[in-house]
């Protein structure tokens, strides 16, 4: 049995991570020892590190919960878990595509840019007025953000 702090340097998680993880039913509550200290097994090692994993390829915490429970039903057909992973390479893909415009932008405000002053600033000039720019980068989730 592993207490919290040793099964998050195991999977390379950190302890309020796997709190958060707990608390939102990603992992099983941990059984508890007598001093009532989290106590943790293999499995739930195994299933944070698939977590970590997920994470790591950028799949949602929704999409995790749905591949979790996928992956505790073993012998069910893997066409659904195939349709997460498609959807999520499909978002990475857009992700790739705006973040391929947006290296083309910046590096066509530096080649106008005649290094004088701030006030003949190509990049000031750019990012003061979006109609200045080649392309429509912009993402909706960026319009909303604070």
């Amino acid at each position: 049995m592993l207490t919290i702090g040793k099964l998050g340097t195991q999977a390379g998680v950190k302890v309020p991570t796997i709190r958060y993880y707990e608390q939102i039913g990603l992992l099983p509550e941990a059984e508890r020892s007598a001093g009532n200290q989290r106590l943790y097994g293999r499995r739930a090692l195994e299933r944070l590190a698939f977590i970590r994993h997920a994470r790591d390829l950028g799949f949602s915490l929704g999409a995790i919960r749905d591949l979790l429970s996928l992956s505790d039903d073993p012998d069910q057909p893997c066409a659904a878990a195939d349709a997460i992973a498609r959807t999520q390479l499909a978002e990475i893909e857009s992700r790739i595509a705006r973040l391929t415009a947006l290296k083309v932008e910046l590096q066509r405000m530096l080649v106008q840019c005649a290094h004088g002053t701030i006030a003949d600033c190509r990049v000031i000039e750019v990012l003061g007025d979006h109609s200045l720019c080649s392309t429509d980068h912009r993402h909706a989730e960026s319009e909303a953000a604070p």
